[in-house]
């Protein structure tokens, strides 16, 4: 099946309490699959259909704060219409679960994948999961909401797979027994709601200076937190369905010298090359970055640090000047922790391909940069110049 069916069916068998969502490419057979469900009896999710994702997310954030387990699906200018209600979710606290299938912002109009959708809500307190197959966009689906409802956490969560390549690209994947599913992910009881008849609540309420710090403070605190949930979901997971999974993966690297660095589906790509220049005796590996937020810094620049260079690869352009914020993240990072050689690269936006040569190319560039070559501290890949 294809990754917007396998988060489909995931949402079937989590069978949350309320879906609100507006169709937009290539999100959109998530909610189409959904309330296929519905009608056929297969769910009881209440399912509303809204005139907008600003909407969308209004209404998840509604349900959410009443009390019930919330979900919803979005790309690209759905995402950015949404960009308020992203950051009130996250400082209401409210473990939203948003099945985000990544698509070039408009400017210009393009449907196609790069990461420029979610990298722009980077920032607004939602954790994020990237996917780099069917497989693990359904997996991490299921994993979501006892990351995001932990107690410690109570943060909303966008799991990210990269749109039409990985959203309607067919492949065979596991779909665990629907029993087992709804017994790991669990029933959703919140600590505080607003249709709790036992106790008073405010969401949302305008904040005046002497809380709004406090506020943003303890949202930075369950982020910091998130990362040992994460972990802790992820070990749990794969005890039951035999997946594991980390904040990254490392491929071929236990006695890599260069290594590039990336997240979702270009990593499929990365792998074919890394195996080829294995081939070659080039000791080539491939770090594929699965949790951005919270961003495992340290953990990330234990596995870097005795490299002799590393290629960090956005697919989205920060428009800093400097490269994307992958690139930026990962430098700061290394910053005082490891002494090794980086630089960057912009890759894929608005689906171009990459391409198996692109990575021995970015090979070449690493083993010149650990000789002495200089190289720009961040440039372009696969574009015509």
């Amino acid at each position: 099946m294809s990754g917007n069916q396998a988060a489909a069916e995931a949402i079937r068998q989590i069978n949350p309490d309320v879906i609100a969502a507006f169709p937009i490419t290539p999100s959109t057979e998530i909610p189409q699959y959904v309330s296929a469900f519905k009608a056929d009896g297969l769910i009881d999710t209440e399912f509303i259909a809204v005139e907008s994702e600003h909407s969308a997310m209004s209404a998840c954030i509604g349900a959410s704060a009443a009390g019930v387990r919330a979900m919803t699906a979005t790309s690209s200018a759905g995402m950015a219409l949404m960009y308020e209600m992203l950051y009130v979710a996250a400082s209401d606290r409210l473990p939203i679960v948003l099945a985000a299938v990544n698509r070039a912002l408009t400017g210009p109009i393009n449907i196609n994948a790069d990461h420029s959708d979610s990298m722009g809500a980077r920032d607004s307190g939602w954790i994020q999961l990237y996917c780099e197959n069917a497989q693990e966009a359904y997996d991490n689906l299921i994993m979501a909401n006892r990351i995001a409802e932990h107690p410690d956490v109570m943060l909303p969560i966008m799991i990210c797979q990269d749109g039409f390549i990985t959203s309607h690209g067919i492949e065979n994947i596991v779909i665990e027994d629907d029993s087992e599913v709804r017994t790991f992910v669990g029933e959703y009881r919140p600590g505080k709601y607003l249709l709790n008849p036992s106790e008073s609540l405010a969401v949302g309420p305008y904040s005046v200076s002497p809380y709004v710090i406090e506020m943003k403070r303890a949202v930075h605190e369950a982020m910091v937190k998130a990362k040992d949930i994460v972990r802790l979901v992820s070990e749990d997971f794969g005890r039951a369905f035999g997946r594991e999974y980390g904040f990254m993966e490392r491929y071929r690297m236990d006695d890599a010298e260069y290594a590039v660095l990336l997240m979702s589906s270009a990593a499929g790509t990365g792998k074919d090359a890394i195996d080829a220049l294995r081939d070659k005796g080039v000791k080539a590996g491939l770090v594929k970055l699965r949790m951005f937020r919270p961003f495992p810094a340290r953990e990330l620049a234990d596995v870097l640090k005795r490299l002799k260079a590393i290629a960090i690869m956005d697919r989205s352009d920060g428009f800093s000047a400097t490269g994307g914020p992958l690139n930026a993240e990962v430098r700061a990072a290394l910053y005082g922790e490891a002494d090794v050689k980086a630089t960057g690269y912009i890759y894929g936006l608005g689906g171009r391909d990459v391409r198996v040569e692109d990575f021995f190319a970015i090979f070449d560039d690493l083993s010149g940069l650990a000789a002495g070559r200089e190289l720009p501290y961040c440039r372009y890949i696969g574009v015509r110049e």
